[in-house]
């Protein structure tokens, strides 16, 4: 079976074929990076960042670019979101892009989810967005009108081919307050003047400004995929205006398309609400680190298609983690027999085994991503493991390190909800014999009366998740 994609420009799916043979080329929009991130952008960048892990699983040279925002994102008031944000938390605007960079990064961390090969900043880009504007203004699709650039949307014929909105039905939903000096409410800013008490600016031919927020994805992702490339992908709420106007100005300029296949993921709910501060139900992503487990979470993402609609209950989110404890009970009881087995080779049994759950496994990813599917292939090969791990001598160390090697590539290289559980029995025996190393020091240490340290050394290995307990026969230890 092959990989294939929904399309939401052609809205089907449909056989996945690069531009170049065994490259990949994918850009997803970034943050913008005025206040901390929510369980809404957990959900999408954990999906793409699966997307990412299976195309390198399939072999692919994956080139991912991800964008910061950190200037440019207009409110309907006008307002830009960084300006907005500064003001809030009284700061120098690329002192808050700076610190909420690092703060999403972070909470991308714990979800373990990859960092992306190049992540550009739109302030970093301003001069190339100045030229590709100056292009529009010179071909006749932007105007220029009091300080500000705008790009015409009636000079765009396919306008609306994204998102099947009708011209007459877009209005001027761009996330720009309708100006007057705008010859018509559907066109969008390609640049705003700036007004006197505006921080961020740039000289511009039309005058001192900043851009809009569209042209920025246009002009970083071209810079650095190519005109077109392979993958563009974001939320379902950024279909329209954002990424349509991504499009009227990428192609009107020599009508090339702009990106061969559209991926956009579902919106993430809260008990059927959308997540809204006003509704009360708006959720950080470090506040739900308080509550769960940030692996817990991204199980939970992932057993729902990036697709559809997330709706997240504490309930949810409870059985995820049941269902996730059952998969790594699998790993750890594979890691503890793998200390003692048998030397021996892969059995047939075990080799029909995991080529099922692989091919099983495989399917479901290959039709449009699908992660239900993937995680329920993982867990028939988690009770048929379990049922042989019952039979003692049943799996010889050959079958261990190949069952282990395929829950590592498969719920760990590419899911990414088993991080540093187990690779091989070689890992394990030697993450057994420096747990035991840490155990003789501490033993050491309290021979010589050097108790907090090594009161130190057990509580450490608390929180990793190994218990000693301490008897007449000396210390043992157990994974919790």
């Amino acid at each position: 079976m092959a990989l294939s994609i929904y399309n939401s420009l052609i809205r089907e799916k449909q056989l996945f074929v690069p531009l170049h043979p065994g490259r990949v080329h994918m850009y997803v929009c970034g943050p913008t990076v005025y206040n901390d991130a929510h369980l809404g952008h957990g959900k999408t960048y954990v999906n793409f960042d699966v997307m990412v892990r299976y195309l390198r699983y399939l072999g692919y040279r994956v080139l991912y670019v991800q964008n910061i925002t950190d200037v440019g994102h207009i409110l309907d008031s006008g307002e830009d979101r960084i300006l907005q944000g500064a003001q809030r938390e009284q700061m120098q605007p690329m002192q808050l892009a700076e610190y909420y960079t690092r703060r999403y990064y972070r909470d991308m961390d714990r979800l373990n989810v990859l960092r992306p090969d190049i992540t550009p900043r739109a302030t970093g880009h301003v001069h190339e967005m100045i030229e590709w504007i100056e292009k529009l203004v010179e071909s006749g699709h932007a105007y220029v009108a009091d300080g500000s650039v705008y790009f015409d949307v009636s000079r765009f014929a396919d306008y609306g081919k994204l998102s099947g909105r009708r011209l007459e039905e877009a209005q001027s939903g761009t996330r720009v307050q309708v100006a007057d000096e705008k010859q018509s409410p559907e066109d969008f800013a390609l640049w705003k003047k700036a007004d006197p008490e505006h921080i961020m600016r740039w000289n511009s031919p039309w005058g001192e400004g900043f851009p809009g927020w569209h042209i920025e994805c246009t002009v970083m992702s071209t810079k650095y995929l190519g005109h077109p490339f392979d993958i563009h992908g974001g939320g379902v709420e950024n279909k329209f205006p954002h990424h349509e106007c991504e499009i009227a100005q990428a192609e009107a300029l020599d009508g090339t398309p702009f990106a061969r296949n559209w991926v956009h993921n579902g919106m993430l709910m809260i008990r059927g609400e959308e997540m809204h501060k006003s509704l009360g139900n708006y959720i950080t992503l470090e506040g739900a680190y308080e509550r769960w487990d940030p692996m817990v979470i991204r199980f939970f993402i992932l057993q729902s298609h990036y697709r559809g609609p997330l709706d997240m209950t504490e309930e949810a989110v409870d059985a995820a983690a049941r269902g996730l404890d059952r998969l790594v009970g699998t790993v750890r009881a594979l890691r503890k027999q793998a200390a003692s087995a048998q030397e021996g080779e892969v059995s047939s049994d075990t080799s029909a085994l995991l080529e099922g759950a692989r091919e099983a496994f495989e399917a479901a990813m290959d039709d449009d991503f699908g992660t239900p599917g993937a995680i329920a292939a993982l867990f028939d090969l988690s009770r048929a493991v379990n049922v042989r791990l019952s039979e003692v001598g049943a799996l010889k160390q050959g079958d261990l390190d190949a069952i282990g090697s395929l829950f590592q590539s498969l719920a760990g290289d590419v899911l990414g909800v088993l991080p540093n559980e187990i690779a091989t029995s070689q890992t394990a025996a030697l993450s057994d014999r420096l747990i035991e190393l840490l155990i003789e020091t501490r033993r050491e240490l309290r021979q010589a009366k050097a108790y907090e340290l090594a009161d130190r050394v057990r509580d450490r290995l608390s929180e990793l998740g190994v218990q000693l307990q301490d008897g007449p026969q000396g210390t043992s230890w157990i994974v919790s």
